[in-house]
């Protein structure tokens, strides 16, 4: 499928270069104005009417002490003032060291490695740098709402190859067709945001054959590499002529429980890497110097907290899942991150952003329709899926799971802590 805008391609030089954006994220309204996300809503009902919110994707709990003492001792002795652009050496060096750890690539700190403010800005960067007018970027879909929006900024056309319930994977026929010659950039993003699926490597290898063949970069979103549960991550960068043409991105904030800090980083070849620094200097330029090294303590740690970590959030990942079948939902089991994606169809529920809207009533908890991550003209394939955070307290997900259960008249009975 192909998308630039969500208006008439006739009419895109009409609009301002806001509105471009907005009508990327689906978020042009009639008027010409800014429609509110479906994010932005249902977080204001949330508040409303009290009720749990499960449709942000952000933990409840600080993370590790010795992340967040480390963060307190550089403020304590100075580490206030603007950073290295690419960032703090005691932070690229430790992202050299965590991917040479993890998946055994040699990445060199001085010129492979950038700082950035979260993954989103990478994203951005990344995008604006070498996505020109016309070029079209492929992506899975559903998909992070930022993406459509910067490659319309950079006056891309997106196009998207589906995942589909309940298993996440895309169709290999699908994904040769919607990479061409134009294509000028493959965005994978695994673990998947809202899915939870990996992608395995079959498809990794065929991504890395269509970029060959249509002369494409890679561009990865792994902001959730160490939050895996079942399966094993593996980076594009490690398949075999992947790394030459691929930027990986990652960030800190979802693995030590910061997602304020807004510390991320990408990494790839240094000519790649110094065209993203030319774009990204002139957006946040730097940022969060004192959580720079606090983040490079974090990836640090021994491999135990990052097992824990995962174990932990699938243990969570569990009791909403159960909760959710008391309920009457089918989910679908996520494989990774913060999220489970489930069907409300069969409470005969076939419209998920109506149910969205009714359920802080009827059961004092939040969600977010899928189709918020899909273009309209896939809406109808998601309509009855509705996406919920478990990275929360296990006592709010007990709690939720509780008052979900009153939506079929059934006990909750999620597993046992």
């Amino acid at each position: 499928m192909t998308y630039g805008v969500n208006v008439d391609p006739t009419a895109i030089r009409t609009l301002a270069p806001w509105q471009r954006t907005a009508a990327g994220a689906g978020l042009l309204a009639a008027d010409g104005g800014v429609a509110p996300t479906v994010f932005a809503e249902m977080s204001a009902l949330a508040i409303a009417t009290g009720a749990i919110n499960l449709g942000q994707g952000f933990p409840d709990e600080d993370g590790p002490r010795e992340v967040l003492d480390a963060a307190r001792e550089a403020i304590a002795t100075g580490v206030n003032q603007y950073p290295p652009g690419p960032g703090m050496p005691v932070l690229r060096e430790a992202i050299a060291r965590h991917e040479h750890r993890w998946y055994g690539l040699e990445v060199d700190p001085a010129r492979e490695v950038l700082v950035t403010a979260g993954a989103t800005e990478a994203l951005a960067a990344t995008l604006l740098a070498f996505v020109d007018v016309g070029d079209e970027v492929v992506t899975f879909e559903p998909s992070y709402d930022a993406y459509g929006a910067v490659v319309a900024r950079a006056g891309g056309i997106h196009r998207t190859v589906p995942l589909r319930f309940p298993d996440w994977r895309p169709d290999p026929d699908e994904l040769r067709a919607a990479v061409t010659d134009r294509t000028r950039v493959i965005l994978v993003n695994s673990p998947h945001n809202p899915t939870g699926a990996l992608v395995d490597d079959e498809i990794l290898d065929l991504v890395v054959e269509l970029a060959h063949r249509h002369d494409a970069l890679i561009v990865t979103d792994e902001v959730y590499e160490h939050l895996v549960f079942d399966g094993v991550h593996t980076p594009i960068a490690t398949r075999p002529g992947a790394w030459e043409r691929t930027i990986s991105i990652s960030s800190g904030g979802k693995t030590f429980n910061t997602t304020g800090w807004k510390i991320g980083w990408l990494t790839g070849p240094a000519h790649l890497v110094t065209a993203v620094l030319a774009v990204k200097q002139y957006l946040t330029f730097v940022n969060g110097a004192p959580f720079q090294p606090a983040i490079a303590a974090g990836l640090d740690l021994p491999d135990r907290f990052f097992a824990d970590a995962a174990a932990e959030l699938a243990a969570r990942r569990d009791l909403l899942v159960g909760g959710l079948r008391s309920a009457g939902f089918a989910p679908s089991v996520p494989a990774s991150g913060y999220f489970v994606v489930a069907d409300a169809a069969p409470l005969g529920e076939h419209d998920g952003e109506a149910l969205c809207r009714e359920l802080p009533h009827r059961a004092g908890v939040v969600g977010v329709p899928v189709t918020a991550f899909v273009h309209p003209e896939r809406r109808d394939e998601v309509r009855s899926l509705v996406r919920f955070a478990f990275c929360k307290r296990r006592e709010v997900l007990e709690t939720a799971a509780e008052r979900l259960a009153g939506l079929s008249g059934a006990s909750a009975t999620p597993p046992a802590p």
